[in-house]
Formats: structure tokens, sequence, C-alpha cells
């Protein structure tokens, strides 16, 4: 049950900083595009890892059930 709750708390920490890293993108989006593209990327990569611990949490959720 611990890594059910590991991964619930590292996927609430990626969410948090996606929508940071989404925010900040859009913030610059007009001033300095190289920051907003930069924050872009990084979302982007972070979003990725969401997906990675989504799957993960959902065939964990099989074996364990």
């Amino acid at each position: 049950m611990s890594r059910l709750i590991q991964l619930s708390r590292y996927k609430k920490h990626l969410e948090d900083r996606y929508q940071k890293l989404v925010e900040r993108s859009n913030d610059y989006k007009y001033v300095d595009e190289i920051r907003s593209d930069r924050a872009a990327f990084k979302a982007m990569k972070i979003l990725e890892k969401i997906n990675r611990v989504n799957y993960l949490n959902r065939e964990f959720s099989n074996t364990v059930s």
C-alpha cells in the first residue's frame, strides 16, 4: 500500500511543477521567448513523467486488486 501512496505523492509533486512551468511559459510568452520555450519544454518532459506514473499506478493497482 505504501507504493500507491508514494506514487500519488510523486504525481502530486509533478503536477504542481507542471502547473508552475505552464504558468511561467504563458507569463513569458511575449516578453522573453527563450524563457517561455524553455519552460514549455520542461513542462512537456514533466508531462511525460506524469503519464509514466499514471501507467505505473494503473499497473500496480491491477496487480494488487
